[in-house]
């Protein structure tokens, strides 16, 4: 079964329904209401799906409230959190639409420094409460984007080389399961559900507040340094070198991209294909200008914006780049590292990236991220960088050009790679899902599917089959 197989919708009479808005705390949602439209987007702009309920959950009990109701009837469940999933697993046709978006309750604990965060929050608003101590946990590099899918997908930020991914910051988490029970795992309280909460997906059940474990974190020195395109092999093979040597305070990402019209940037380079190493160093040790001053001075580079900010203004550095509503299709792929045979193959691929919005990711990994490698379910934890190719556009009429560069992109890239990252994932049947777990892993989160979601309700999803 792959991740976009959806049912059938069931006819629903107006008695049925108005059940299930009498049981409902929150609001239900139909085609016939005004805010119905508005409800059913998500953030992709090449999903246009439309359900045959929304329920805008308030609480486990409405969430367990309408898991009952779809099982009764027969719909397909999706599950909504922030709905940033470029798959468009958010929403789905003629089934029910879990919605957790109100759901937004914040409690920090400063004597454990840790804090309890409900599945409806934004990357935004968790940093912009946790900051207000001066503390945060690995999050997402869209402040739009939602604690909730990003965390179970895995979670790669700005501070996982020193502190972990998002989901290696996840100490325990509240979740509803297909049954309608709600069930609490953490360290001492059903370890091996939350060793699959961290980097399994969505498969387990609607997880609906998550407790992260914080950190230090304020001002940091960040922001970028760029170069025209042209110049990118020399950065490339420079970056790679100095990124071995790095110490585990520092976070670097390699984004190939046009040239924002910005202050920051030349007026002569604007709109040009530029690269650049967009940088993170929370200075624990006040040696940031050192680590990075040789980084900043190879080329030199066109563009050079890095200095001290908060936390929260690099966190929401990229927003502007990533607009709800665009045509997105994306792929991704660990690599061990960046052989000379890699490099190649990017270079020969970002030549064509659609314009304006068209981009490459690469992601600077190791540190904390591959000393993780039991605490839980995310994969590939050896690799050196994790590629996502972006492809977006803003005209419907560019999306066979734009999908075609990003699939021979990744074809021409699949010999050198080591497998697929769940949260970059569209929906690419189940051999790519198998590609995001080593085999044993992939087994123990079949195991643990059966245990909990023996029929496949939550199918929704980069889809991890029960075991049989």
């Amino acid at each position: 079964m792959t991740t976009g197989e959806q049912s059938a919708a069931p006819l629903l009479g107006e008695p049925t329904i108005g059940e299930l808005r009498h049981a409902l705390r929150g609001e239900l949602i139909t085609p016939t209401d005004p805010a119905y439209d508005t409800a059913r987007g998500v953030w992709n702009g090449m999903i246009d799906r439309r359900p045959a309920l929304i329920a805008r959950c308030s609480d486990a009990g409405d969430v367990a409230t309408a898991i009952g109701f779809a099982r009764s009837e027969g719909l397909t469940v999706a599950v909504r959190g922030g709905a940033h999933n470029v798959a468009g697993n958010a929403t789905c046709d003629g089934g029910l639409v879990i919605d957790l978006s109100t759901m937004k309750g914040i409690r920090i604990d400063r004597e454990r420094t840790t804090v309890r965060a409900e599945a409806g929050l934004t990357w935004g608003e968790l940093d912009a409460a946790t900051q207000a101590l001066g503390l945060a946990t690995t999050g997402g590099l869209v402040s739009s984007t939602g604690i909730a899918g990003f965390t179970l997908g895995g979670g790669v930020g700005w501070l996982m080389r020193r502190h972990g991914l998002a989901c290696d910051n996840l100490i325990g988490a509240d979740m509803v399961t297909a049954d309608g029970a709600v069930l609490h795992a953490s360290e001492a309280d059903q370890p091996d559900v939350l060793w699959g909460l961290r980097g399994g997906g969505g498969n387990f059940g609607v997880v609906t507040e998550f407790e992260y474990r914080l950190h230090p974190v304020s001002t940091v020195l960040g922001g970028l340094v760029a170069w025209p395109a042209h110049r990118a092999g020399d950065v490339l093979r420079f970056w790679r070198e100095w990124a071995r040597e790095a110490p585990a305070d520092v976070c670097t990402l390699g984004v190939f991209l046009y040239a924002p019209p910005e202050p920051f940037i030349p007026p002569e380079a604007q709109g040009t294909p530029i690269f650049a190493i967009a940088v993170c160093h929370i200075d624990p040790d006040g040696r940031a200008e050192d680590d990075l001053r040789e980084l900043r001075a190879f080329g030199p580079p066109v563009v050079d914006v890095i200095g001290p900010m908060p936390y929260t203004a690099l966190q929401g550095m990229f927003d502007a780049g990533a607009p709800a509503g665009l045509q997105n299709y994306w792929k991704s792929s660990y690599l061990a590292g960046l052989d000379d045979a890699t490099i190649d193959v990017i270079l020969g691929h970002t030549t064509s990236i659609p314009a304006p919005f068209g981009q490459v990711h690469l992601h600077q990994l190791g540190g904390a991220v591959g000393a993780a490698q039991d605490s839980g379910a995310s994969g590939h934890r050896g690799a050196g960088f994790l590629l996502n190719i972006v492809g977006t556009w803003a005209d419907p009429a560019e999306t066979e050009r734009g999908t075609a560069w990003v699939r021979g992109f990744a074809a021409a890239v699949e010999p050198h790679a080591m497998g697929a990252y769940v949260n970059f994932m569209g929906d690419e049947g189940d051999a790519r899902i198998r590609a995001a777990y080593e085999p044993a892993t992939f087994a123990r989160l079949r195991e643990l599917k059966a245990q909990l979601d023996p029929t496949n309700v939550f199918r929704l999803n980069q889809n991890v089959p029960p075991a049989r």
